[in-house]
């Protein structure tokens, strides 16, 4: 990582700036009015529905979702009894466009969302015409907005927008009126300097960044503010591949100062009056400071499997061997012997030898990365060889463009294959490599079981993460590992023209108004939640999965790809649970689930489980707490893991855990807010462990006396009993911060019983 230490530099402390982007330890004014002077500050503040600055409960201005996530979102909202959407909400359908997975259910869960939108008084915008946050930056985005997405890189900071990716729950809070509580961001300055060098892209400074931050937390549930004079050296196209890949850093938002290229941007789109100038007051304070001297970056490359696993081109060329080896060790850490990841056979006459190249998405399929590439590769041939290569522009909007400025047809001619607008290749359900194949690709993310890997049945495919222009130079070195900088090419600069007509003649838009008459119309995949209990007085719990790997990622939790097709059936999904990760977990989560189901019916679960551990746990519970029965203790199942959560926004990696029986996860820290918020909003409690030995093992039992009334009191610790083999110890677990409503949440068993408890 030596590019990136040399590019990037954490100052490791707060500090006050100028607007010039001077860092000082001194101001003429105190640090508790200097951190008013942030542009986080002002827009937090517009948005704030309390009084408190440091209990915040905001009110965004629209919400987006897209068909993974919005069949369930509204099937939450008709079982809370809603009745019209009360903000813009914009539902998109760019993940399950294929329909070509599992019958009509794609499909079904498109018809579903067209009707939610006419009888609640939506947007839906059809299969293939943008990806969702592409659309987000053409048609909602607005200096000093916030929005709200249920997709993890909901980021339109490039744009002026704080915008925030979270699990359904909170879409469904703000859908019945209700806010987003969290405690006041810290918010940390990215000072940029310099301007790119050529052959760099967007996706190369966010490589450097995720690589510099990630590790450290050094912005994990923070807001990152771009300021500085590198700002003004940036295309609003690029500081918006900057700006979505912040989300792999784990920072709460973005927001960047805005400017003549951002009002001149807004204006292009029909949307002037959503531009006004965002800047820091002078001498505002921030928690922490990143310098970033864009200059300094080189092309990059993320390894396999992590954004944040960051190299420049130039460093795995001159040490091939040894880059290739740590990555086959992580592999080894990460699937142990269930695959084997053998990279050195991608070494070809001492040089990397990459079998796929894909530009598409949020990330990479915007005008100006697909218009570089065609650039480069203009009268270059891919070959017709292993390596292939497609691109997916991000909107037709901008597939018009690129048909009207001959990028289109540059592509084409050298061989690059053209697709419609759709997220698949980020997550695994388009352009799915060969097994051990690999693929270099400018989308967001390159995790384990995620590209199509099922490590469970041998396959596994390796993702690295690159800038669309050297994946196009790599393309016209017919798949040798090359970076753009070392290419002798022109790229040109080209304008853009928005057009608008392209939705008006496909986007559905009520303009708010709701239809009563409006039939929601239900696919036979599309199923309701199942019914959820209250939080027990105390806990009987059984570890069914223990995974100590560093981060456990939500698509370990729930695999993306082809279970996509599932999303609208919860009790289907929850079949695919773990299944990459614990093949195990669903059926030993079942099997404490129907323990739970005889208690609820009034049977006694030790008597009908002919599970001699679960009886003698039962025993030991009934010998030293002698309050304990099966009406007022609660079956079910809990997971550990070291620090679950990083990835996708996704709600079903929680509800998947619920409606199997889950009742809390145990983690010595949890990857992002997001996820800890998902388990909150399904009635899961995110307990926390102190780091270290661990008093249970798999399969054994956990008694939490008191829980209900120990969450009630806001209790500090909270006092469990393992139950194993070798007999009881008491331990200690903790909850965190939580909010009143995340308290009556989790007390009521899940948001829908909060909701159905306070309509």
């Amino acid at each position: 990582m030596t590019a990136v230490n040399e590019a990037i530099k954490v100052l490791g402390h707060g500090a006050y700036l100028t607007d010039s982007g001077k860092i000082s330890e001194t101001a003429p004014v105190s640090k508790d009015e200097a951190l008013k002077g942030t542009i986080a500050y002002g827009i937090l503040k517009s948005h704030n529905k309390s009084e408190d600055m440091e209990s915040l409960r905001i009110r965004f201005d629209c919400l987006t979702s897209h068909d993974i996530t919005y069949v369930g979102i509204i099937q939450t909202l008709r079982a809370s009894g809603i009745e019209k959407f009360p903000v813009p909400y914009i539902l998109t359908n760019c993940h399950n466009s294929l329909c070509a997975v599992g019958g009509t259910i794609n499909e079904d869960d498109h018809v579903f969302g067209l009707s939610a939108a006419k009888r609640y008084g939506g947007v839906y915008v059809p299969p293939h015409q943008a990806v969702i946050h592409q659309y987000a930056r053409e048609m909602l985005a607005g200096c000093g907005k916030m929005i709200l997405g249920s997709d993890s890189h909901t980021r339109y900071g490039a744009l002026g927008t704080m915008a925030m990716g979270e699990g359904g729950g909170e879409l469904v809070k703000q859908l019945l009126s209700q806010t987003y509580d969290i405690k006041r961001p810290d918010v940390v300055a990215v000072v940029l300097t310099g301007e790119p060098s050529f052959g760099v892209g967007p996706q190369d400074v966010a490589i450097a960044l995720i690589g510099k931050l990630f590790a450290d937390g050094t912005v994990k549930n923070k807001v990152m503010e771009f300021v500085g004079p590198g700002v003004e050296k940036l295309s609003v196209d690029f500081r918006i591949g900057i700006d979505v890949m912040t989300t792999e850093t784990t920072c709460l938002s973005s927001i960047w100062r805005t400017d003549g290229k951002t009002e001149e941007w807004l204006a292009l789109h029909g949307r002037a009056s959503d531009y006004r100038e965002l800047k820091p007051a002078e001498n505002a304070w921030y928690d922490e400071v990143v310098e970033v001297d864009l200059g300094k970056i080189k092309p990059m490359i993320a390894m396999p499997f992590h954004p944040s696993n960051a190299y420049s081109i130039d460093e795995v060329n001159e040490n091939l061997n040894d880059v290739l080896h740590e990555v086959e060790e992580r592999a080894k850490v990460a699937f142990g012997d269930r695959v084997t990841v053998d990279l050195t056979k991608k070494v070809h006459r001492g040089r990397l030898l990459v079998d796929q190249g894909i530009i598409a998405g949020c990330a990479g399929g915007g005008f100006e990365n697909l218009c570089a590439a065609a650039d480069i590769l203009d009268g270059a041939d891919i070959g017709a060889d292993e390596f292939t290569m497609s691109v997916y522009p991000a909107s037709m909007p901008v597939y018009a463009e690129l048909v009207k400025n001959g990028a289109i047809s540059k592509f084409i001619d050298s061989g690059v294959v053209v697709k419609t607008c759709f997220c698949g290749p980020c997550f695994g359900a388009g352009d799915t490599p060969a097994n051990n194949a690999f693929s270099i690709r400018h989308s967001t993310r390159n995790f384990p079981n995620r590209e199509g890997s099922k490590v469970q049945n041998g396959q596994i495919s390796s993702v690295a993460l690159m800038d669309a222009r050297s994946i196009a130079a790599t393309a016209a070195n017919k798949g040798y590992l090359t970076g753009a900088d070392r290419l002798d090419v022109r790229i040109g600069e080209y304008k853009y023209f928005f057009d608008s007509a392209i939705y008006d003649k496909r986007v559905f838009d009520s303009k708010g108004t709701a239809d009563e008459t409006q039939e929601v119309i239900l696919g036979p995949n599309i199923k309701d939640w199942p019914d959820m209990v209250a939080l027990t007085d105390n806990l009987l719990l059984r570890v069914v999965s223990e995974i100590h790997d560093p981060v456990t990622t939500t698509d370990e939790l729930i695999p993306s790809g082809e279970t996509s097709s599932f999303r609208s059936n919860p009790l289907g999904l929850a079949e695919f649970t773990l299944s990459r990760k614990d093949p195990e977990y669903v059926g030993r989560a079942k099997a404490v689930r129907e323990y739970e189901s005889a208690r609820e019916k009034g049977e006694d679960p030790a008597a009908v489980s002919g599970d001699g551990a679960f009886s003698q746990a039962w025993d030991a519970v009934r010998k030293d707490y002698a309050g304990a029965d099966w009406k007022n203790t609660g079956i079910g199942s809990v997971i550990f893991a070291v620090k679950p959560g990083d990835g996708s926004a996704r709600e079903q990696a929680a509800s998947c855990q619920k409606v199997l029986g889950g009742w809390a996860n145990i983690a010595n820290e949890y990857a992002t807010k997001r996820y800890r918020s998902n388990l909150i909003n399904w009635g899961m409690i995110p307990f926390v462990i102190q780091e270290g030995a661990l008093p249970f093992s798999n399969l054994d039992h956990i008694f939490i006396p008191g829980i209900r009334k120990a969450i009630e009191d806001k209790a500090s610790e909270i006092k469990a009993v393992a139950l194993t083999k070798d007999g009881s110890k008491e331990f200690v677990l903790t909850v965190g911060d939580l909010t009143d409503r995340e308290r009556e949440i989790i007390l009521d068993g899940c948001l829908i019983n909060y909701n159905r408890k306070n309509r």
